[in-house]
This record gives C-alpha cells, structure tokens and sequence, in this order.
C-alpha cells in the first residue's frame, strides 16, 4: 500500500509540472475568497537561457571586444591564466589560430558565481555567426561552434538613387547585398557608373539570428538588374558541382582569368602578410607574387580591362601597370623592364594581350614580375582567386536550367510590376 501511495504523489507531481509545462499557468480555487474561485497562477518556471552550448545564465558574463593591437594573452593575463596554459592555447591553432582574432570582434568571459569569479569560459565571435569557446574549468579545451539561425526566403526590390548602398538601406536590405551584387554582375555591370532610375529584384534566402537580428547574406537564386533601361538577369544553377549564375539564354555571367601573367619557371615568392624583404631587410606584408622569370620575358594581361594607371615608382614597383578588370577585380604588374608600345592610360586590354616585360626596376634584387590581385580594393592571393569556368549551360542540363530559370524570370517579373505599381500608388497618394 505505501508503495501504491508513494507512486501516485509522484504520478500527481509530474501532471502538475506537465499542466505547467505546457500551459505556462494552471487554475486553482482560493479558499479566502470562497469555494470555486479561480485565479491565475503565473508560471513560476524560470526560462532557460542557453547559448553557445551553455546554461549561460549560470554564469557572470562579461562582455567586450578586441581592441587594436590587443591579444588574447592580454586579456588572459589579466584573468590569472598562466602563461603555460596561454602557451597551450597558442599551440591549439589547428583547431582555431588564436593570431587570427581581429579588433572590433565581440568577446565574452562567464567567470564563476562564486567569490573567486574564476575564468571557466572565453567566447571570441570570429563572425556573427561563428565561434570559438576555450573552457578552462576542470581541463583546458577549445572547440568552434556554430550560432543556430533561421534561413528567411525573401523577395525584394529597391531603385537607385545615389548608390546602390544607399538604395539597400532606404528599402530596408541588408547593406552586403550591394557587395553581393556587384560580384554577380562585376562582368556586366559597371556599379561604379549606376544611374539615379536604376532598379533591382532579387529572390534570396537570408540568416537571422533571431526575428530582427540578420546574420547576412545566405544565398541569392536569382536576380534582375534594369540598369539603362536595359534588363540583366542571374539565375543561379550548379554545374559540374560548380556554382555559377547564368542569364536567360545559358552564357556564364562571369568570366575566367589566366592563371599566371607569364609563362615562368616558379614562383619566388608568395602572398605573404609578413615577408623578409631582401632589399629593405625587414619583415613586411607582400601582396602578391613573385615570378622569376628573366629579363623581356613577356608579361600579359590575365583578362579584359583597362588601363587606369601606368608609371614608375623609384622606390617600390619600378614600371607598373595597373588594369580594372570590373567594378570588383583589379591586377597590378610590378618590375618591368619597359612597356608593350601603344599601352597607355586609358588602353582597353584583351585577355592575353602583351603589355610588357619583366625587369628588375624599382626595388628589387633581380628580374621577376610581382604580380598582384585586388578584389574590391583590397589584395588577396591570386593563386586563392575564384573563377569559375566560363562554360554555358551544357546540352545534358540545358532542359532543368530551362525550367529553373523561367520560374524565377516569372517571380522577378512580377515582382518588378508590384513594385512599380506600389511606387506609382505613393506617389498619387502625395
């Protein structure tokens, strides 16, 4: 009987606790003001705040971010960690490389509740996304994880009316679309000479980390650009596993570079961010590289362009000639002996076409060409450029593109009907 008695009470809490669970109040009579009346109880559950894989609320948390300069044996000097352990953290870069944390970057340190307020947790947020989480309580180990975000399919339209930043921002667009953009179209569309009446529609799916915080850009299917009153469509489709966009009759909108300015014998030196400069005797970032080659081998343009910059700079590259491919890739070549006759400021340059030679002017200890790539401004490593394959639609995929494409040409149509009548509906309006 007492084991009877005993399971039923705990039969009885579980109900409860489920009731509560599921309804977040239950109902019960209150005897101060008579038989049968019925009040709400607020769930007194506490909710469960976990992040990062943690019971976070179990923690003091304390919030920063990286400053310049700033390394994580600074801040876990400051926390008592030894300098055994930082060692031991430093050595874990295949797992993350500590060196690689950036100032601006959000960090957090969940020290203990207690009265010594150790150090179990350090989180650094490589991107919104993304993260690393070194734990210290009980044995040192670092892992990388993942925030869980929610994939939003959406449909938006914007005009141009200064920049195509600006024309995210007024229509409420995550502002990376506009660098999104411009890489699909960097073969199509000079986004550096957009004009005020220009439009946009896009279908896309988009990370948010929560209901209003967007985690960026997660894929764009498809899109159609009205730029001089002329349409440019994108859909995106894979080939041969590649991912590409391609427009309404199957032609690759991106274009393929060459893969070295010159026939060389190696590469003498590599994209570096801290290279021993023979010359200067110092360590300092290289932003390109090197081709060993002697003295009037030919050097030539790795794709379409113009040139927008030949000179001579005594103390750096020597002759060098600098061609905007698009609004987004930039090549430089460094070193020559002389220019190709007719190359000037201003030339239009076809892929493959001689421009100069190598040399050994400016900085440099003998002949090679130091060649460089700059996507948005900015360098990167030409072996590390991605372009894809200019091939079109193949024979075999042609009937599967067909169909993806004209359902997205029909939602970019009619997206763009509803978004001209809604401005024309605003304006009357006014």
């Amino acid at each position: 009987m007492v084991r009877y008695w005993i399971t039923g009470i705990l039969i009885s809490a579980v109900t409860f606790l489920t009731l509560v669970m599921c309804d977040g109040t239950h109902k019960t009579t209150d005897s101060n003001e008579g038989e049968g009346a019925i009040h709400e109880i607020a769930d007194s559950l506490p909710a469960i705040n976990i992040e990062y894989g943690l019971l976070i609320d179990s923690f003091a948390v304390e919030t920063a971010t990286i400053r310049r300069n700033e390394l994580l044996s600074n801040i876990l000097n400051n926390e008592s960690i030894s300098a055994a352990t930082i060692d031991k953290i430093s050595k874990m870069d295949s797992i993350f490389d500590v060196r690689k944390m950036r100032s601006g970057h959000v960090y957090k340190l969940l020290k203990s509740r207690d009265s010594i307020s150790a150090l179990e947790y350090f989180i650094y947020e490589h991107t919104l996304t993304d993260y690393v989480l070194i734990q210290f309580k009980d044995s040192l180990s670092m892992t990388v994880g993942t925030k869980p975000v929610a994939i939003v399919k959406k449909l938006a339209s914007g005009e141009i009316e200064s920049n195509l930043w600006d024309a995210m921002v007024k229509n409420g667009i995550n502002p990376m679309m506009s660098i999104e953009l411009s890489e699909i179209y960097a073969w199509s569309i000079d986004f550096f000479g957009l004009q005020k009446g220009d439009q946009f529609h896009v279908i896309y799916d988009e990370k948010y980390l929560s209901d209003t915080v967007s985690a960026g850009i997660e894929k764009i299917y498809a899109a159609l650009f009205n730029h001089q009153n002329k349409d440019f469509y994108a859909v995106y489709f894979v080939q041969d596993e590649t991912e590409s966009y391609f427009d309404e009759e199957g032609n690759s909108l991106r274009r393929e570079f060459l893969k070295a300015p010159l026939k060389y014998s190696r590469i003498s030196s590599k994209f570096s961010k801290a290279r021993f400069h023979p010359v200067l005797k110092i360590y300092r970032p290289h932003s390109g590289i090197d081709y060993a080659a002697p003295e009037g081998t030919p050097v030539y343009s790795v794709g379409d362009g113009i040139v927008i910059k030949k000179g001579f700079q005594a103390n750096g590259a020597g002759k060098f000639i600098k061609i905007k491919h698009n609004s987004v890739y930039t090549t430089q070549y460094a070193h020559l002996s002389r220019f190709e006759k007719g190359i000037k400021q201003g030339s239009h340059i076809k892929q493959g076409e001689l421009i100069g030679y190598v040399g050994s002017t400016g900085y440099s200890t003998g002949p090679h060409l130091d060649f460089r790539f700059f996507k948005n401004g900015e360098p990167v490593d030409p072996l590390k450029v991605d372009a894809p394959p200019v091939e079109p639609i193949k024979k075999i995929n042609k009937e599967e593109y067909e169909r993806i494409k004209n359902e997205f040409v029909r939602q970019l149509d009619e997206q763009r009907v509803k978004y001209i009548n809604s401005k024309e509906t605003t304006i009357k309006a006014n």
